[in-house]
C-alpha cells in the first residue's frame, strides 16, 4: 500500500464523507442499530456519533490504518466499545452468529467483491439480525448513468477502488437478503456522486 492510500486518501475520503450533507443520512441509517454491531468499512469512524444508546459495542473491519487512526477521538467521544476485529471484509475472523447487526457505509462501492463480503456478513449476523446500509450507486437516470460509466475507470484509480456505478439495491438481494425498508435519492452534491441508497434488510430464510 503506497503513500496514496495509507496517507493521503484516508484524509480525503474523511473529508468527503464527513460533509454536512451526509449527517441526516447517517442518522437514518443508524437508528434501530443495538447491541454487538459489526461494521464492515470503519473508517475514520464518521459513523460513531450516530449510534443509539443502545449499541454496545462495535467490531470493526477496516484495511486502513490511517484511516482507523483518524477515528481515535471519535473513539475516546463514544459511548460505545469498538474493537478493529479485521483489515478484510472478504474474509471476517469472526464466529457465525455472532453480531446482532451490522452497518456498511461507502463500503459496497469499494470492495472487490461485494457479493463475498454481503455474503460473510450474512454467516456473522445472528438469525433475525438486520444489515443497515448506506452507498452511493448507479443513477436511475440515463444521462447521469452514462456519465458514471464514462467517469468510473477515473474514478476507480483516483477513490482508492471506488465504483460509480454499482447498484446497492440489486447486491443486498443478490446476497440473499430481504429488504425492511429503502430509501432511495439525490443528496446535495454532483449526481454522479450523490444518488444514495439507505436501508436496512434481513437474511432471507
Amino acid at each position: 500500500m503506497g503513500l496514496y492510500q495509507r496517507v493521503v486518501f484516508p484524509r480525503v475520503a474523511e473529508w468527503v464523507c464527513s460533509a454536512p450533507l451526509m449527517t441526516p443520512w447517517r442518522r437514518r441509517v443508524c437508528d434501530g442499530l443495538a447491541g454487538t454491531v459489526l461494521e464492515v468499512g470503519f473508517g475514520a469512524g464518521l459513523n460513531l456519533p450516530h449510534y443509539p444508546a443502545a449499541v454496545s459495542r462495535v467490531l470493526a473491519v477496516e484495511p486502513s490504518s490511517g484511516a482507523f487512526a483518524r477515528a481515535d477521538a471519535r473513539r475516546a467521544r463514544s459511548h460505545v466499545l469498538v474493537e478493529h476485529v479485521g483489515l478484510d471484509g472478504h474474509r471476517l475472523q469472526l464466529e457465525d452468529a455472532s453480531a446482532d447487526m451490522a452497518l456498511v457505509t461507502f463500503t459496497l462501492c469499494t470492495v472487490s467483491e461485494p457479493l463475498v463480503v454481503l455474503g460473510e456478513i450474512a454467516r456473522v449476523l445472528r438469525p433475525g439480525g438486520e444489515l443497515h446500509f448506506l452507498e452511493h450507486g448507479l443513477s436511475p437516470r440515463r444521462g447521469v448513468a452514462t456519465l458514471q460509466r464514462v467517469l468510473d475507470p477515473l474514478e476507480r484509480a483516483l477513490a482508492d477502488g471506488c465504483h460509480l456505478t454499482r447498484d446497492p439495491e440489486a447486491l443486498v438481494r443478490a446476497a440473499g437478503f430481504r429488504l425492511v425498508w429503502m430509501e432511495q435519492g439525490y443528496a446535495p452534491g454532483p449526481k454522479p456522486w450523490t444518488f444514495f441508497s439507505a436501508g436496512v434488510a434481513v437474511v432471507d430464510q
